[in-house]
């Protein structure tokens, strides 16, 4: 069993979207909610290198957002409606949201 006490993290993972390109105007919004997050300490927001053959790549985007703590995470899931329904209105290739314990950041 993992320590509650311990960094953790929100990760999205983002599925290919069915409009890239509305995706990409309506993702700043969803970057503006997730930094209003109380006890956010660290937002990471990456894209996934397109394959060098063209085929699909296994994930679009990710975003995580690391809390000092597990509880101070619950509370940010707490409040991240808006968050969430921007997420579910945007991510038309479907979207994945996890919570993980940090093991190790160097």
């Amino acid at each position: 069993m993992t320590e509650q006490g311990k960094p953790t993290k929100i990760s999205f993972v983002y599925s290919n979207p069915t409009d890239p390109e509305a995706f990409e105007v309506a993702y700043p919004e969803q970057l503006a909610l997730a930094r209003k997050l109380s006890g956010l300490v660290r937002l990471q927001a990456s894209k996934v290198w397109p394959k060098e053959d063209g085929s699909p790549t296994p994930a679009y985007r990710l975003l995580d957002l690391y809390f000092t703590d597990y509880a101070s995470a619950s509370a940010a899931a707490a409040e991240a409606g808006p968050l969430v329904a921007a997420t579910r209105e945007h991510a038309t290739g479907g979207v994945v949201i996890a919570f993980a314990e940090v093991l190790e950041d160097t």
